[in-house]
């Protein structure tokens, strides 16, 4: 059976547990991490709403989120959820300071009967994983299996070494190393199925933010840990644990501008081609391609709306603008006559008047004056660097322009160039030319 079938319930799914882990700061994903990564919303539904229902196609109907304190997932979810009438049985569990991978999987434990599998919020696809990872533990008798996936970048990721005599056991899981020629180029894409004496090995490690990756590296040197590629399940007689290597292009989510990556494939499975009753299209518009229309949404004279795109409910589509090519526009965003919108995404109530925004995120709130341009490609055409907590990534796209958290306001006039940041409430003032990030909170201007 391949990968990309769609796993259908049956009483050996049905009795797992799923660990979502959504209690981190997201540091790495500032300045949209007023929340949890996972409350993003596309085409008007948060990412961690997408992970619930992947796992409804398993059949899993145990599931165990793990938040902080804010328990903004639990809030947010709520008004998704209709209550009393789950398909599953949602627990929440409260990582109280933010501790880790490890320290947060490690408030679950009391819950945890058997083997379980755990993963990230935004792994909306992990029933085409499940399914795979269930069956090689069967053939191979391993105790854990972890998803891994070759990856061109390894200083990314945490990537599996091998030894060198025999040529598919697991030794060590190197954090972020630099690109060498003993690396296998397979990196851990965060879906793991884990026993419960898993828990044992954590207890045993030193805590800090990565003692998670410590309590595996411990678990493959005191067991024969083997790698798989493919449908290749003859790793050896009997393993304790497994790397399954995936040839399936998996999202991450870091860092903010891999939301993109994350916005394309979401259209792609789930975008519908629709035009609400309520909508209100002028005769003079055009539509074209895949584009859903939300209600009450008002489209003017003259503009064009060129998909993939999602336009959500009371959005404003001016006059004469463009709006294109995977755009996400939630709930009550207004475009403003002759402004042209690309590849962006946009969360509720952002409002921009006329100006070129391209390749932009933009959080909730955000107000943008006339005239606004989101420079988003360098002048010699090198990827675009962005910089992010206080050191200079390579973004690995040849495109990227702004990315404003929550509640930013523009002045007339702004320019920001490729691959800038502005933090939430910030004021940039008319007129004004930015080069570089913008904290949290600041009142920015340069003639």
């Amino acid at each position: 059976m391949g990968e990309d079938e769609t796993l259908v319930s049956s009483p050996s799914y049905k009795n797992m547990q799923a660990v979502i882990l959504a209690a981190g700061l997201s540091s790495r994903f500032w300045p949209l991490n007023q929340k949890h990564k996972s409350l993003i919303k596309i085409m008007g539904k948060p990412l961690v709403w997408y992970t619930l229902q992947s796992l409804k196609k398993t059949g899993i109907k145990e599931i165990i989120i793990v938040q902080n304190s804010k328990r903004d997932v639990e809030q947010e979810l709520k008004n998704y959820l209709a209550p009393n009438s789950f398909w599953f049985d949602l627990k929440y569990v409260i990582q109280k300071t933010p501790e880790g991978m490890g320290n947060a999987l490690f408030q679950v434990e009391k819950l945890i009967r058997d083997d379980f599998f755990l993963l990230h919020a935004h792994h909306f696809d992990v029933n085409e994983f499940i399914k795979p990872m269930v069956e090689i533990q069967k053939k191979t008798k391993a105790r854990l299996v972890f998803l891994g996936q070759k990856v061109t970048e390894p200083q990314k990721y945490g990537i599996v070494s091998l030894d060198k005599k025999i040529r598919n056991r697991v030794v060590k899981i190197v954090e972020k190393p630099k690109k060498t020629k003993e690396s296998s180029g397979v990196g851990l894409k965060g879906i793991y199925l884990l026993p419960k004496d898993f828990f044992r090995y954590y207890k045993k490690v030193k805590k800090h933010q990565y003692d998670f990756e410590s309590a595996l590296q411990l678990y493959i040197d005191r067991n024969d840990v083997r790698i798989s590629v493919g449908d290749e399940t003859k790793v050896s007689s009997s393993p304790f644990a497994v790397a399954r290597v995936t040839k399936k292009d998996l999202p991450t989510l870091k860092f903010p501008w891999e939301l993109f990556g994350v916005n394309r494939q979401l259209m792609s499975r789930f975008l519908k081609k629709k035009i609400q009753k309520s909508a209100e299209v002028s005769k003079n518009a055009i539509i074209q391609g895949k584009v859903y229309i939300g209600e009450n949404v008002k489209i003017f004279e003259g503009a064009k709306i060129k998909g993939p795109c999602y336009i959500g409910k009371n959005c404003i589509v001016g006059n004469n603008a463009l709006v294109r090519d995977y755009s996400n526009l939630e709930e009550g965003v207004l475009i403003g006559a002759n402004a042209e919108v690309a590849r962006c995404v946009f969360q509720k109530n952002v409002h921009c008047h006329s100006g070129f925004f391209g390749d932009s995120i933009f959080g909730e709130n955000c107000k943008i004056g006339a005239g606004t341009i989101t420079a988003n490609i360098r002048i010699d055409r090198q990827n675009v660097k962005s910089r992010v907590k206080g050191k200079k990534i390579d973004t690995g796209l040849n495109k990227l322009g702004a990315i404003l958290g929550n509640n930013v306001q523009t002045g007339i006039q702004v320019g920001v160039m490729p691959g800038v940041l502005i933090g939430s409430n910030s004021v940039i003032g008319p007129g004004t030319k930015v080069f570089q990030n913008i904290g949290d909170n600041k009142i920015f201007y340069r003639n």
